[in-house]
């Protein structure tokens, strides 16, 4: 049997998991001001009048207001030069202001009232006319549209060289709870390997995984979770009709949470019983990509040229060319943040260069539909001096978690 799997139950499991957030540091309010003086910064470099932030995670990143995007309107305005606005429904005023870290105007729109007339009036009161203003990329089309037809006179534009020109580079705050939130889901992969047993559900694990989370310190539990077994592991994102596990099945999990809104979303692959050599063979070609991805991940080396990396020894191998399968049907990697996924993206069509502070997932899955799939998933950091994982790498088939030390 692999090393550290189907050893307890899941009674046992739990009781070996406690709270790991206890000493953690969240964002201070320093750092919501350093991030809106750099967006500021980064608008008045490329000529940005303004920019409209929504409801979501870009909401939260540059003025620490957790709000979930809605058909209501609600969202910031951060001009080049000045104080940020936010936009409301009248309603919710109260309750905004209870949320905000950063504090400013709201300018507020009745339920009979057009929230878009109301941006291009804040736009016009705080002296911008003309010009570009760039829009959040996640924001709704609706809203966009509604906002582009109260005001023609404007250069809208996408955010996303604002947004994520501030994103993509984490602060050491938020590498530490990238870092502790990977932390809690490694340690939450490990007592899941040990409660597995012959014809236990997809369901079941799942179930498990989240209590599990919940116990390491994430008061919602899994922020997803992906169960597989058999050859159902090779498929990325799982099938309708999952199997119960059988002896010497290959099994996939792939899972997270959020700490303080940053995610970790780690896999691990492994067999519940004893592997065959094919099962061998597919998990050290894996293990072979995931380290061609990290090595390639130098300052200055294009997000491009470490999927390229991976992809070269799963195509050496004899398998694709290119996404077709078997072989590797996917990107490389993402970036990861608030946003489970967001930019920068390790695909052959991203040519952002590799900056430190920088942090992606590395995840070149090998898919052989028929058979099974594996897929190895750790995240790393860039530094100056190159990458740094968060968690380690699954140590071997025999013994994914290391235990046999």
């Amino acid at each position: 049997m692999t090393i550290g799997v189907g050893t307890q139950t899941q009674e046992q499991a739990f009781a070996s998991l406690s709270d790991m957030t206890t000493d953690v540091a969240h964002i201070e309010l320093a750092e919501f001001e350093q991030r809106i003086a750099k967006a500021q910064s980064l608008m008045q470099q490329q000529g940005i009048e303004a920019i409209y932030i929504n409801a979501g995670t870009n909401l939260y990143y540059f003025t620490g207001t957790k709000w979930y995007a809605s058909e209501r309107v609600v969202g910031a305005i951060i001009p080049a030069v000045g104080n940020v606005e936010y936009i409301a429904p009248a309603f919710e005023l109260d309750t905004l202001e209870g949320y905000m870290a950063i504090k400013g105007k709201v300018n507020t729109w009745q339920e009979d009232e057009s929230p878009y007339a109301l941006f291009a009036q804040t736009l016009d009161n705080m002296g911008i006319h003309s010009g570009k203003v760039g829009i959040d990329e996640s924001t709704a089309f609706f809203i966009f549209d509604g906002m582009r037809l109260a005001n023609d006179k404007l250069n809208y534009i996408n955010a996303k060289s604002i947004t994520a020109g501030c994103r993509m580079i984490k602060s050491s705050a938020e590498l530490g709870l990238l870092q502790r939130a990977k932390d809690m889901t490694l340690a939450v992969h490990v007592a899941t390997a040990s409660i597995l047993h012959e014809g236990i559900t997809t369901a079941e694990v799942e179930a498990f995984i989240h209590e599990a989370h919940k116990r390491v310190g994430a008061p919602a539990g899994s922020y997803f979770c992906i169960v597989l077994f058999g050859e159902d592991t090779a498929y990325p994102h799982g099938v309708k009709s999952p199997k119960t596990l059988e002896q010497n099945d290959t099994v996939l999990i792939d899972t997270g949470c959020q700490l303080g809104g940053y995610n970790s979303d780690i896999t691990r692959t492994y067999v519940f019983g004893e592997a065959n050599e094919r099962q061998r063979s597919l998990w050290d070609l894996e293990q072979q990509a995931q380290l061609a991805a990290f090595a390639a991940a130098q300052i200055g080396e294009t997000c491009a040229n470490v999927d390229r990396a991976a992809r070269a020894v799963i195509v050496d191998a004899g398998f694709g060319p290119g996404y077709d399968v078997p072989g590797l049907p996917h990107r490389t990697g993402h970036g990861v943040g608030l946003d489970i996924h967001e930019w920068p993206y390790l695909v052959l069509n991203d040519q952002t260069p590799l900056e430190a502070g920088m942090c992606f997932s590395n995840e070149p899955m090998l898919c052989v539909p028929g058979e099974f799939g594996v897929r190895h998933e750790d995240h790393f950091y860039m530094t100056d001096a190159g990458p740094v994982w968060f968690t380690t790498p699954a140590k071997s088939i025999d013994d994914p978690f290391d235990l046999a030390k």
